[in-house]
């Protein structure tokens, strides 16, 4: 009985230090107003200022965009900051600078659309032109056909069953005009 005794004072001892030890934790996590108060908070992060769309036609915030020009165009060996991606630095991007950047799929200027599209309808002329020639000039053909004594009826099975070619037998897959009477 003793031992119980003990072990129900010393459950009760380390709850009542564990209520005791609740204040410290929470002066531990105090949160400074500078971080939590609202007056502070609207001070240092104002709303967000709501343009018309006479002020912001391009509905971009108010953001200058400079000149829409890949950078691919811009000056190779021209003084720039970032020789790389070809811009000074201070200097404001474009909104659409992932597209317009050296990192963005190069495009080719030196031959036009028809141009292109000439140069692709001649390559598939050419290859149905070769393709029609290859098939006139070497018609399907077995390398060597092959004929069985007996057509192998006894082997495949007897009398009834299906031969295989016998010498004599017409070619395989090929149409027999038929004669009209």
């Amino acid at each position: 009985m003793l031992p119980q005794r003990i072990v129900r004072a010393s459950a009760l001892r380390s709850v009542s230090l564990a209520a005791r030890r609740l204040p410290i934790i929470q002066q531990r996590t105090f949160i400074p107003p500078s971080i939590n108060d609202p007056a502070i908070i609207e001070e240092k992060y104002p709303d967000r200022q709501e343009l018309t769309d006479e002020q912001d036609p391009n509905m971009n915030g108010g953001y200058v965009n400079p000149p829409r020009v890949k950078r691919q165009f811009r000056d190779p060996y021209g003084d720039w900051w970032d020789k790389q991606e070809r811009r000074n630095y201070g200097e404001p991007v474009h909104e659409d600078h992932d597209i317009l950047g050296m990192f963005s799929p190069y495009e080719y200027t030196w031959i036009s659309p028809g141009k292109g599209l000439l140069q692709i309808g001649a390559f598939i002329a050419t290859f149905v032109g070769v393709c029609w020639v290859v098939g006139r000039l070497y018609p399907d053909k077995p390398s060597y056909p092959r004929e069985f004594e007996g057509g192998l009826e006894r082997e495949l099975g007897g009398p009834g069953a299906l031969r295989a070619r016998a010498p004599g037998d017409p070619e395989p897959y090929q149409v027999e005009e038929i004669e009209e009477d």
